[in-house]
């Protein structure tokens, strides 16, 4: 049940609020002012769900409660009683940031209605927020060698503008982060961040992934496709392993770059769109060009930034920090106890050639987790780092 804290400088009013809310089974804390209400929030910020707070009271009025609790930035939804409202006065407090306006005398059933729908909307918005925190744990660039510090001096320059950046590197070395990393920072952040593994899409359907299709432009288009331009618009559309990509659908995405418009399959109708784009491949895309299998006007377009990301081989120092953050990570999805790991058995995994890179580096790390006992050992790496019977 959410926790309330009741602001009325009526003794008689808090004290029959809390006895109708506590029966409901709220949990309800009091204060007789404006001033001791914010003495309390500010305590005790992530404490309370829902504030009920009267508007008419001595020094400090409701409003002013209210526009200190929104400064404050206080997660908390404020309900504003008052048995002198007026129209005008109900509008100001919801325009300012209130949830909603109750007058009284309270109607019951409209007064508890509204704690649970505010208490409801104060637990969504802690979870969103819980979301978000993991989403952007997730997306993390791990490391402290030159190269890294060099790829996130180079994002924090360039993030905020709408370059588009062509991120190359091996299979596995992270370039996702990077891409993530670039639209997190950027003034698109709250927009959506639409990724795109132009590998994995048959060439035959890659137009109608990127661009949507019209229904009955081909056998199985059973109805009306938005493609991931239209999805991405107002945020970013990461195009990865763009290497992959056929020559039909790099002239459709380069008159994109272009124009700033698409066309669904079916259709030739232009629709305007505002992305930006961010591309990733593992190719040389110099060498795609002399093989004649990518378009160097393409790549002109979209490598106005170009950012290599590191094998993990170029960047070893960095695995001792790698290695605690992914232990971490990997005890609390397995919901196990976290685990040690001896500086030999660090020094051990840093002799390993990664061909596979962060990925593979991950994987074996997670096997030593689950096989080995509290400490893992350099032992346990020359037993268990290659593939096990081999």
């Amino acid at each position: 049940m959410a926790k309330l804290l009741v602001i009325d400088d009526e003794r008689a009013i808090r004290n029959t609020l809390k006895d109708i809310l506590v029966y409901e089974g709220y949990d309800v804390m009091l204060a007789e002012d404006g001033k001791a209400g914010l003495e309390i929030l500010n305590k005790n910020p992530k404490l309370f769900d829902v504030v009920l707070c009267d508007i008419k009271m001595p020094e400090m009025d409701g409003i002013e409660v209210l526009e200190n609790i929104l400064e404050s930035d206080i997660d908390v939804q404020i309900v504003m009683i008052s048995g002198h409202g007026t129209v005008d006065t109900a509008v100001e407090a919801i325009k300012k940031g209130a949830y909603d306006f109750i007058e009284k005398p309270l109607d019951l059933n409209r007064l508890l209605v509204t704690i649970k729908n505010a208490g409801d909307r104060s637990e969504l918005i802690t979870q969103t927020k819980v979301l978000k925190n993991k989403v952007s744990k997730k997306y993390q660039i791990i490391g402290e060698s030159p190269a890294i510090k060099q790829i996130l001096a180079m994002i924090d320059r360039v993030a905020e503008t709408d370059a588009r950046v062509l991120i190359t590197g091996d299979n596995g070395t992270g370039k996702e982060l990077v891409a993530h990393r670039l639209h997190e920072k950027s003034k698109r952040a709250k927009a959506p961040f639409v990724e795109v593994n132009c590998a994995a899409i048959p060439s035959e359907l890659i137009e109608s992934e990127l661009f949507g299709h019209e229904k009955g432009s081909f056998t199985s288009a059973h109805k009306q496709r938005k493609g991931k331009f239209e999805q991405a618009s107002g945020g970013t559309i990461f195009l990865d392993e763009i290497g992959d990509m056929s020559l039909s659908a790099q002239a459709k995405v380069l008159r994109a770059l272009q124009e700033n418009k698409i066309s669904r399959v079916g259709s030739d109708k232009s629709i305007k769109v505002d992305v930006r784009v961010i591309a990733a491949t593992n190719k040389d895309l110099r060498k795609e060009i002399e093989n004649n299998t990518f378009r160097e006007d393409l790549y002109h377009r979209l490598s106005v930034i170009l950012i290599k990301v590191p094998s993990l081989n170029e960047r070893k120092d960095d695995i001792p920090l790698l290695t605690t953050h992914f232990i971490k990570q990997i005890c609390l999805e397995h919901g196990i106890a976290k685990k040690n790991i001896s500086d030999k058995a660090i020094k051990e995994l840093q002799k390993i050639n990664w061909t596979g890179n962060i990925r593979e580096f991950r994987n074996v790390l997670e096997r030593l987790i689950i096989l080995c006992e509290d400490t893992v050992t350099d032992s346990d790496v020359k037993l268990f780092a290659q593939p096990i019977g081999k």
